[in-house]
């Protein structure tokens, strides 16, 4: 089997038949994932103290941890960094 490169998120999206917003929506939820778990390990902090910091349950800090961002909200994503001190600002632009 030959490997294709991909330019980008939106190709890798329409090859697998999936709307190109989605693969955008993922690529976010994993960029603001990787902060969360470059905060915690820099805080030191368990998953149960970011559940109780954000409010959000520990077994849902679990999966978003472990990758399962499936089920998981924007919302979700920013409140759990916002509760440990972080935050964000939205910057946004004309699709190309």
């Amino acid at each position: 089997m030959k490997s294709k490169k991909y330019n980008s998120v939106k190709e890798i999206a329409k090859d697998l038949g999936l709307d190109p917003k989605l693969g955008e929506l993922a690529v976010l939820k994993a960029e603001l994932t990787l902060e969360i778990q470059n905060t915690i390990q820099k805080k030191g902090l368990t998953h149960k103290e970011v559940s109780e910091l954000s409010g959000v349950p520990r077994s849902s800090v679990t999966g978003i941890l472990n990758g399962s961002l499936q089920k998981v909200t924007l919302d979700r994503l920013i409140r759990i960094l916002i509760s440990m001190g972080k935050s964000l600002s939205i910057k946004v632009k004309d699709a190309a």
